[in-house]
């Protein structure tokens, strides 16, 4: 396990030389060394490893410190791509500890001691990054130990099942699980686009079309409620009580990122559909537009004012689904990595903070340190020096591709019943139209939370 000793240890290598921290793009050595730096710096603000401390959290949530336990789901997934990019395996135990004390009773990621506070885009974080683990091939529990890609299947299945759905705006995921729960009254892009972005995987990696039919009805959907509007940009949600129309029209560049990624997924599990190939490239044209800055990325909705912690984390995201985007839609390529990139650039070129002089900050377009470091912008710095290694990485497997973790349909708490399928052949796709959602009601307790940033 990565302890408190260990980083003690290997505080004297990567920061015995203090300074800027540089990077040469050209080179595939110097982009990994500059990774294990950040990685480093990354992970120094992690002590779930240390006594006293919980597992695969950052610290908090506020007022206990800055994170919400969904970041770190995110952290993990950051971990697993940059061991997967760069084959180094220092933090693979921490990552792998941390992944599987935070599973909850049921295995599906909702534990009970986070419920209270619980999204539907919270859970499909850590799902996400357990879909992550088995596209990747990170190494798999023992036999009676929760696997990775039914810790995807339990995420899923649970969002799916009527526990999570009702008729009201037509359909779609609430941001919030428990009515108790402050912004239980709003269905937003990235609750559903998270649950998109997963049925979408899990039909490519297993084969099993109903991934694939709840994918597009959710994209469907969200094209309805025109939160994507007909020039490609992305906007956040509505409220229920006006039938979702109420239109938050704030974008975010994860929620783009999000649907972008689970669209190169469908590309490629429809054997390169033009539909989706002019979904991909709408969207890629609406996020060059209203995210990237003559070619860096920006976050418009808060880089102006104030950017929650939240915020801070979000140009990871998009530098990380984008990459893995190209693997499953290389048409894309070209345009996706040009912005990576110019991005990744001006990145680095601000990370000249911290006792070391080398931590980052978030505003990426000034090409100046903000002052303010945190374990989002070193995420962010990590993401984006991640992407750049994209050609040499292997691309997300599948069952019949060498993936080793097996799935079991029926994962989670509140299940619909999905069967095993036979081989699906490109006929079968075209013509299917099966839905199977019958599912088991489990009742959970709920109280007062108070929302997020």
């Amino acid at each position: 396990m990565f302890s408190a000793r260990n980083l003690h240890i290997l505080w004297r290598a990567p920061a015995a030389v203090l300074g800027a921290l540089e990077v040469d793009l050209d080179s595939r050595e110097s982009i990994i060394a500059a990774a294990k730096q950040v990685a480093f710096d990354l992970m120094s603000y992690y002590d779930g490893n240390e006594t006293g401390h919980v597992p695969g959290i950052l610290p908090g949530p506020p007022p206990d410190g800055d994170y919400y336990w969904w970041q770190g789901g995110a952290l993990w997934g950051t971990m697993i791509d940059y061991w997967h990019y760069t084959g180094d395996e220092t933090y693979n135990d921490v990552t792998y500890d941390a992944m599987l004390f935070q599973v909850g009773e049921n295995r599906d990621y909702a534990p009970r001691n986070w419920t209270l506070s619980l999204g539907n885009d919270d859970q499909s974080f850590w799902g996400m990054s357990a879909m992550l683990a088995a596209e990747v091939n990170f190494r798999d529990p023992p036999d009676g130990e929760p696997q990775w890609l039914p810790l995807a299947q339990a995420v899923w299945n649970e969002q799916a099942s009527p526990d999570r759905r009702d008729d009201t705006c037509g359909g779609g995921l609430r941001w919030q699980i428990f009515p108790s729960n402050r912004g239980y009254d709003y269905k937003n892009t990235i609750a559903n686009g998270c649950f998109f972005n997963i049925g979408a995987r899990l039909a490519r990696y297993t084969q099993n079309d109903t991934y694939a039919q709840w994918a597009t009805e959710t994209w469907d959907w969200i094209m309805d409620m025109k939160y994507i509007d007909d020039d490609w940009n992305v906007f956040d949600g509505g409220h229920v009580p006006y039938n979702c129309t109420d239109t938050n029209r704030q974008q975010y560049s994860y929620n783009a990122a999000i649907l972008l990624s689970g669209a190169a997924y469908m590309y490629d599990y429809t054997n390169k559909s033009k539909d989706w190939e002019d979904r991909i490239n709408g969207l890629i044209d609406g996020m060059e537009r209203v995210f990237f800055v003559n070619g860096t990325l920006y976050e418009p909705s808060c880089e102006g004012g104030f950017c929650s912690t939240d915020m801070l984390s979000f140009k990871g995201y998009v530098h990380r689904w984008l990459a893995v985007a190209t693997q499953v839609a290389p048409f894309a390529k070209d345009r996706i990595m040009a912005l990576l990139r110019s991005s990744a650039a001006a990145a680095v070129k601000q990370c000249t903070g911290g006792p070391n002089g080398r931590q980052c900050g978030f505003h990426w377009t000034t090409g100046v340190y903000d002052g303010k470091t945190g374990a989002g912008q070193e995420m962010n710095v990590l993401g984006a020096l991640c992407s750049l290694l994209i050609d040499d990485a292997k691309a997300p497997v599948t069952s019949n591709t060498g993936g080793t973790s097996v799935s079991d349909p029926n994962a989670g708490a509140n299940s619909p019943s999905l069967q095993e399928p036979a081989p699906v052949t490109t006929g079968d796709r075209a013509g299917a139209g099966i839905l199977t959602a019958v599912m088991l009601g489990v009742a959970i307790i709920g109280a007062v939370w108070m929302a997020l940033d």
